[in-house]
């Protein structure tokens, strides 16, 4: 019985064989030794008697016996050899009693290699078993800027808090992810419970993901576990039992499959490019909004869920402006609601379930802070067509969107560049995030444009310990771009650009608009006109509308006590926006550190603006430290503006 097992095991070797060979790959194990010839080792550490994944030994650490072995560690030497029949006495051994002396093996960059036992991990990975105790040896290559080096430094950082070394990202950052989708702390050590409730979950995991046919997706294991438990939430992963999990992953296979064709997201600029997405020309895509061919308006009962109430956050009162002009637009035929104070997970999934019973077939989730429960909501009712309002996120089963705000924020330094008669202005913002970034550089920009010698200095209202009002009146400055809308509990005249004059009054010159009633006025209307599905685009592209003045939703409103000259330059440049002859970030553009992110006769992509992480040269100031932060914006960097601070790291 065991020969025959054996000439099984060499078919399947000498088909791995003839497959690399076909490819132009190495047909034979990889030999560690040949791999450190060119690596700088800095450090041996021994890890003593582990339990490790079989799918992570991959090569051998002496030239020995690697010939014997096709490169997935099938044998290729015959059946009447005797390495043939040594293999068979072990298959018996392990049929009959079991493998348990332990093998000896060198780790490499989180990859494992044999010094003694090659044939006992043969026989264990022919007969489909999962893990092998061994003796490790960890060798540690000297830090460098590769991405692979990189990567196996975090998972070092992750080792020493977890003990864990099954999981292996592909992208930088996630193990900090993951960390906090665990409700942990950087740093913070694991306890025995933890590491084996842990490596229970992601074995479980491990498993499912391969009988869903997870090998074919160009991903790790532990990058689909990552969204997983994302989407799901660690609490809820740690108690699923195998079957689950391969139910789950058939839900969120579009999430995956778009993740591992690297999250591309389509930008849609233009109410109508809504018709004009594919990877191969033209699709119309707008009726993925709704599963029927065509839709009136009185169908729809739409929700928007808020993370705050509207008499305390100046963001949910636009937005709540913008749900009552929709229900004025279509004269009261559609309904709406609203839910408010969803400022944690469970409140928006309290919220989202509370919209679902009360029969919304449309929901707007009006902060970025809701993404996973949203797309977890929409991958578990595909019936139900969700929106996030966020930029730069990417998911398949949901729509994100997002104003330009920029295309104002350049009107506004124009504005008061024209105004002040001092070189110094003033811009408070609130989050370092994706669009706050770009929002600071488009009114330096405008600034600019209309006075060579303008600096604008910037202050975060989002910092511990720091006034930020108080800052800019040191330096004597009185044009200001503060909050862009007012909060009706608490209102202000410190919103838009305002001036102060001596006498310590506020006078308001111009605010920056989103119109978030024309907004979703338009998305309704892509609903209720569509004429197709968007199946062909499901994981392939993450859909957001990125819509901006030549859309109407973005403007300026100035105060009249503005001179007609004034006037006149602002109605310029935004029409000139709108027609798209002219774009704030185009031409020769300078950073603080004297780069130039955009070169003369070139412009910015859409993605180069969107994931924006410096600041203009005429810029006084820089992106708070993480540490910085008041622990709101740290939660929501988190989200959306984590990359910024990893950029930033990596340039230094």
């Amino acid at each position: 019985m065991a020969l025959y097992d054996y000439v099984g095991a060499v078919r399947r070797g000498r088909r791995q064989y003839q497959a690399s060979v076909a490819k132009g790959e190495y047909p034979y194990l990889p030999v560690l030794e040949d791999i450190l010839s060119y690596t700088d080792i800095v450090s041996e550490v021994n890890l003593g008697i582990m339990d490790i994944p079989l799918e992570k030994i991959v090569g051998t650490k002496t030239e020995g016996r690697t010939s014997a072995f096709a490169n997935n560690f099938m044998p290729l030497l015959s059946e009447k050899s005797e390495f043939g029949a040594k293999w068979a006495y072990l298959y018996d051994h392990q049929i009959e009693e079991g493998i348990h002396d332990p093998i000896a093996v060198y780790e490499f960059m989180n990859q494992y290699y044999v010094q003694e036992g090659n044939k006992r991990v043969s026989v264990l990975k022919y007969v489909g078993a999962f893990s092998i105790a061994a003796s490790v040896i960890r060798l540690i290559p000297r830090r460098t800027d590769d991405l692979n080096n990189r990567l196996y430094y975090e998972f070092l950082d992750f080792y020493q808090v977890s003990f864990n070394i099954d999981i292996w990202f592909s992208k930088e950052g996630s193990y900090d992810k993951l960390i906090k989708a665990m409700n942990k702390q950087p740093g913070e050590q694991w306890g025995d419970e933890d590491r084996i409730v842990f490596k229970s979950s992601y074995d479980r995991f491990s498993k499912a993901f391969h009988a869903f046919g997870g090998d074919d997706y160009d991903m790790t294991c532990s990058d689909a576990f990552l969204i997983y438990v994302e989407l799901f939430g660690y609490r809820t992963v740690k108690d699923r039992v195998e079957r689950q999990m391969k139910r789950d992953l058939v839900k969120i296979k579009d999430e995956l499959l778009l993740a591992s064709r690297g999250n591309k997201i389509a930008l849609l600029d233009q109410p109508e490019d809504a018709e004009e997405i594919g990877e191969n020309g033209p699709l119309k895509i707008i009726n993925w909004l709704l599963p029927f061919q065509m839709i009136e308006p009185h169908m729809l009962k739409i929700g928007f869920i808020h993370a705050k109430s509207a008499e305390t956050s100046s963001w949910t009162y636009g937005h709540e402006l913008g749900r009552m002009y929709l229900e004025q637009a279509f004269d009261h035929k559609l309904q709406t609601m609203a839910f408010f104070h969803a400022d944690s997970k469970e409140e928006t999934e309290k919220a989202l379930k509370e919209a679902l019973e009360a029969g919304c077939n449309m929901i707007f989730t009006t902060a970025s802070t809701m993404i996973n429960q949203s797309v977890k909501t929409a991958i578990d009712h595909p019936e139900v067509k969700i929106f996030n309002c966020s930029v730069n996120m990417s998911y398949s089963s949901i729509c994100t969107y997002y104003g330009r705000m920029y295309e104002s924020k350049f009107l506004m330094g124009a504005l008061a560049a024209s105004m002040s008669r001092d070189d110094k202005l003033g811009y408070i913002a609130d989050y370092p995030i994706y669009g706050t970034i770009a929002n600071i550089n488009a009114f330096a920009l405008g600034a600019k444009m209309i006075n060579p010698y303008s600096l604008v200095h910037l202050e975060w209202s989002r910092v511990k310990n720091r006034d930020p009002h108080e800052e800019l009146e040191k330096e004597g400055i009185t044009f200001i771009s503060g909050d862009d809308m007012i909060t009706p509990k608490t209102p202000s005249r410190e919103f838009g650009l305002h001036q102060k004059l001596p006498d310590g009054s506020l006078k308001n010159l111009a605010s920056p608009l989103c119109h978030w009633g024309k907004f979703y006025e338009k998305m309704v209307n892509i609903t209720c006109h569509g004429a197709s599905d968007r199946k062909e685009l499901k994981g392939k592209q993450a859909i957001n509308y990125w819509w901006g003045m030549s859309a109407d939703v973005i403007d300026v409103i100035c105060s009249n006590s503005l001179p007609h000259g004034t006037r006149r330059l602002l109605n310029f440049l935004k029409h000139s926006i709108c027609a798209g002859s002219f774009q704030p970030f185009v031409g020769t553009i300078y950073s603080q550190t004297g780069k130039v992110p955009c070169k003369e006769g070139e412009s910015l992509t859409p993605e180069e603006i969107t994931t924006m992480n410096w600041l203009a040269e005429n810029v006084v100031g820089k992106i708070p430290d993480y540490e910085e932060l008041t622990e709101e914006a740290r939660s929501l960097v988190r989200l959306q503006g984590q990359a910024i601070y990893e950029k930033i790291d990596m340039e230094e």
